[in-house]
């Protein structure tokens, strides 16, 4: 691991940018920040667990953690990451929630200059930085998880090998609960059906291999899907794009 931390952020701040080099599955346990803070990886895919659940965000997406939540992040797989904190005293984005917004070329362009020592027309840079940050529309890949020790056992062997087939009530035999307990158990704990969340588990699994530039038809087989088509379908459904469109808006 490399890395390069923001300085603090000054009386006339409104955005520090520091550097870090993470490798694929490592991860920051959860922790805050006093600041505002934007995930956001330059190369790489990037991972965020919050309380509503895994964000896994390519260089053309990043996240946007109000100060005070609780969040992990991790490498999805080797990524570059950029520490962007915002102060909330001189920073007019007020969003409460965690919310996905779009990394477009400019957007990154200034990102990357404002990461540079010394940077010149600073003060610029971050006022349109901050102009430039606006929720997508396109959604992404979330995967909350449930609490319950019986669901929770099927969730990490799904986790571990999402292409297993067994239906709810194959894992209720394994786990002791019957079908409509665990199907009620995930919505109650995830808000989404065991369906829908399995196929969230089995996007987010893909979300690497795409990322590394395994052919499609390799990663539909890999995370659980007969054809490659039926994997599109799933992934265009889940985020209102293909794979290629994706990954390829910045």
């Amino acid at each position: 691991m490399t890395r390069t931390p923001p300085a603090p952020i000054g009386p006339a701040d409104v955005i520090v940018v520091g550097r870090l080099a993470l490798a694929a599955g490592q991860w920051y346990p959860a922790h805050s920040h006093g600041e505002h803070q934007l995930v956001w990886a330059a190369r790489g895919a990037v991972g965020v667990r919050t309380g509503d659940g895994t964000f896994v965000l390519p260089t053309s997406l990043a996240l946007w953690v109000p100060a005070g939540v609780e969040h992990a992040t991790g490498a999805v797989d080797a990524l570059d990451l950029r520490g962007i904190y915002l102060a909330p005293e001189r920073c007019p984005v007020t969003w409460t929630e965690p919310t996905v917004v779009a990394v477009s070329p400019l957007l990154r362009e200034l990102l990357e200059h404002l990461a540079s020592p010394g940077a010149a027309g600073r003060a610029e840079a971050e006022a349109l930085a901050v102009q430039l940050l606006e929720p997508v529309r396109t959604a992404t890949v979330r995967v909350p998880w449930p609490r319950d020790d019986r669901a929770r056992a099927v969730a990490d062997a799904l986790d571990a090998d999402p292409a297993d087939q067994r239906t709810l009530a194959a894992w209720g035999r394994t786990v002791g609960a019957s079908a409509r307990t665990l199907a009620r158990i995930w919505l109650a704990e995830t808000g989404t059906s065991f369906a829908r969340w399995r196929t969230q588990l089995r996007l987010q699994a893909a979300l690497p291999r795409l990322v590394a530039g395994v052919p499609v038809a390799v990663v539909a087989r890999a995370v659980g899907y007969e054809t490659p088509s039926a994997f599109v379908a799933a992934f265009r459904r889940t985020t209102g794009v293909t794979p290629g469109s994706y990954f390829a808006r910045s």
